[in-house]
């Protein structure tokens, strides 16, 4: 049989949230560790909820261009894996790998052609990999932002590289990108919000319901 497509509910910020996502069927959960993201968890708050998700989910920390010592403080908490979500190369990301002793999730951002042709030299730095939008320009944080790209892009990415899909995703169109991409797992975060940072049991719930009725 074959392994059913994972999926992970990003930017979790709360015990209540964390358990509705656990509930609703959630693969992986994703906390935020970076001050200017709506979604920003502290080291305190981090501690909880990785000791929260332990043995029921697989939880994952996500960091943009963090230090050693940023990595350290994440990795010493004890989660499944940390992911890397900023300009990272794959020299540091196989760093960070080799120091942090959780596995690593890259998110690389797709706008052209060119983008998916760097894909492949991040492969062997990291555990996974994370085809995210690329951020509009003048943008303060990385990630799509809410925006999808265009996955048509994809059709030219070496077919055996596994990786998972985010970017603009939701309840409404997460079937749609499973049955065009095939990805191994789909991220969703603002996706399943009805602000900036606050997320809905509702639409978690919708969004895991439908990406299963796809795979």
């Amino acid at each position: 049989m074959a392994q059913s497509r994972i999926v992970k509910i990003c930017g979790i910020k709360s015990e209540d949230l964390l358990e509705a996502a656990i509930v609703a069927g959630a693969d992986m959960v994703g906390f935020m560790h970076f001050q200017r993201s709506p979604r920003h968890v502290s080291i305190e708050d981090l501690a909880e909820l990785i000791s929260a998700a332990r043995g029921r989910v697989e939880s994952c920390v996500v960091l943009v261009n963090p230090d050693n010592s940023c990595v350290a403080e994440v990795s010493a908490l004890g989660p499944d894996w940390i992911q890397l979500h900023g300009p990272e190369t794959p020299h540091r990301v196989e760093a960070i790998r080799a120091g942090a002793g959780v596995e690593i999730m890259k998110a690389l951002p797709i706008g052209a052609a060119a983008d998916v042709a760097l894909v492949t030299d991040y492969v062997g730095a990291a555990d996974r990999i994370l085809l995210d939008a690329k951020p509009p320009k003048g943008a303060d944080r990385p990630g799509g932002l809410g925006t999808s790209f265009d996955w048509s892009l994809l059709e030219t990415l070496d077919p055996s590289i596994p990786f998972m899909l985010s970017g603009g995703l939701t309840p409404d169109n997460v079937a749609a990108a499973i049955g065009t991409v095939k990805p191994l797992g789909v991220d969703v975060s603002s996706g399943v919000e009805t602000a900036p940072g606050v997320k809905d049991k509702r639409l978690i719930e919708a969004f895991i319901r439908n990406a299963r009725a796809a795979g």
